[in-house]
């Protein structure tokens, strides 16, 4: 087994001020927060999603709905041996939440893009957005599908040998970004 470097990239502090930007952004590219819904992908993008919507209350001084969104369904990639197309699942979204809604789709981490086709397939599913914007707090690059992040807290240029690693308070007991490079492997 190799040896892995695992290097701090974010610390809480870190991320309390890109979440901070992050809301104040959203606030300003949708002229506020009427019509919008944060929808976080299980399982740390809901706890991320839920801390923006409190920063966008302190600014606005008033609620944006979130809800979570189960995509385990909707992975082409992890699909069951044998098992093809989607499983319908438990979004917790029907049709009349998210119609003309403007949905802002929060995950930890922004990889190959496919779990945001997952997601957009699910949330598609339940009915049709005005539209959907996507934040993230790492975007590590090595996108496969054409999907731009609207917001970002960090980018990270990572090689494919090369790991993020979010711990959230809420489940981890800790917040910090890890990039885990495992040593001996060519990058």
């Amino acid at each position: 087994m190799a040896d892995e470097e695992r290097l701090v990239i974010m610390d809480e502090t870190a991320i309390r001020r890109a979440l901070t930007r992050i809301a104040h952004e959203i606030v300003e590219k949708n002229k506020g927060i009427e019509n919008c819904i944060i929808v976080g992908i299980r399982t740390r993008g809901i706890y991320l999603a839920n801390r923006v919507a409190e920063r966008i209350a302190e600014i606005e001084g008033k609620p944006v709905p979130v809800t979570e969104l189960d995509i385990t369904g909707y992975r082409d990639d992890r699909l069951p041996e044998g098992k093809a197309g989607r499983e319908p699942q438990s979004t917790g979204l029907s049709p009349l939440s998210v119609k003309d809604k403007i949905i802002i789709l929060f995950d930890d981490v922004l990889y190959t893009g496919r779990t945001i086709r997952a997601a957009m397939d699910a949330l598609m599913d339940c009915g049709r957005p005005q539209s959907i914007q996507l934040a993230a707090l790492v975007d590590r690059g090595h996108r496969e599908l054409p999907i731009r992040p609207d917001f970002v807290g960090k980018n990270v240029p990572t090689s494919r040998q090369e790991q993020i690693e979010v711990s959230l308070h809420e489940i981890d007991d800790s917040d910090e970004v890890i990039i885990i490079h495992q040593r001996g492997q060519a990058v």
